[in-house]
């Protein structure tokens, strides 16, 4: 049975390991307020801009800009994959990674080649480590990316798409629902497919849109900058979601740390008393011996 000494021990490291998740807890809650600002500033224009070039996309022949057009013979694809710099936040990179190793044990069943164009350190130590077929890795960038940095990612996608050097390009990241749900979410970039309609709003007016110049032109100086907003969307929506986790996380393990000093403690006054108890029976034996002698 453990001591007192070693009881109280155990109490103060776990004490102060509470200490540590709280603060971590304020601060991944600090830097979610800002993230969480950043995101629905920006979540509107991103839904709005796919609205409107998926309005744009159904006024006009497909074939009228190559990213639009779906190769023939796909054998290359791409997964753009995000995860995060740091750990500590439950299951949040597990799930994403995993759903990632799906992806790609699916699309090599059909036949394809799969490369990983890698974001956040967690997902590139896990591919890297297994020998995945990683084209770039970017690493400690969350906080620091702007539209000029997504507008080069961008590029180079689609300069590879028209050099044929990918068929397609896919992105998987952590969308924020709340704070207790993030959801990993698969969306193809490139070549670019118009929003689907519901039945429910294909029976719904839409909007016409006055366009000058025609929409062709307008189409085709759009559809880049729908793959850079794409991008950057997903940024704004894995931070976010990951400083949730990780509040979430740290949140639980707050509460885990006060629990077990509850039972620690109870576990301390257990062992106190019966060695209270244990003195007393010596001192009761002692008295008795010394009336029988």
């Amino acid at each position: 049975m453990a001591t007192l000494r070693d009881i109280l021990r155990k109490i103060g490291a776990v004490k102060k390991t509470r200490q540590i998740t709280r603060a971590m807890n304020m601060v991944a809650a600090a830097r979610l307020r800002g993230a969480q600002m950043k995101m629905e500033s920006f979540e509107p224009y991103a839904r709005k801009f796919s609205e409107v070039l998926g309005n744009l996309a159904t006024r006009i022949e497909p074939d009228v800009h190559p990213l639009l057009v779906k190769k023939e013979d796909v054998r290359r694809v791409e997964l753009l994959h995000f995860s995060a710099d740091r750990g500590l936040c439950g299951s949040f990179n597990m799930n994403g990674i995993n759903r990632g190793e799906k992806w790609i044990r699916e699309h090599k069943e059909k036949g394809l080649d799969v490369s990983l164009n890698l974001v956040g350190k967690k997902g590139r130590d896990f591919f890297m480590r297994r020998g995945y077929p990683v084209t770039a890795a970017q690493t400690h960038i969350y906080g620091s990316v702007d539209i000029s940095f997504v507008n080069k990612m961008s590029a180079g996608f689609i300069e590879r798409f028209l050099n044929d050097e990918i068929d397609e390009v896919y992105m998987m990241y952590s969308r924020f629902v709340s704070m207790a749900r993030q959801e990993p979410t698969v969306v193809k970039l490139i070549p670019i497919e118009p929003p689907r309609q519901s039945e429910e709003e294909a029976g719904k007016a839409q909007a016409e849109y006055v366009c000058e110049p025609d929409p062709e032109d307008l189409l085709i100086e759009l559809l880049p900058k729908n793959i850079s907003v794409q991008i950057f969307n997903a940024f704004l929506q894995n931070e976010t979601s990951e400083h949730a986790a990780r509040m979430a996380a740290m949140d639980n393990a707050s509460k885990n740390c006060k629990e077990l000093i509850e039972t620690l403690t109870l576990v301390y006054n257990k062992a106190r008393q019966a060695a209270i108890t244990a003195e007393l029976m010596d001192i009761v034996g002692g008295a008795e011996a010394l009336k029988k002698a």
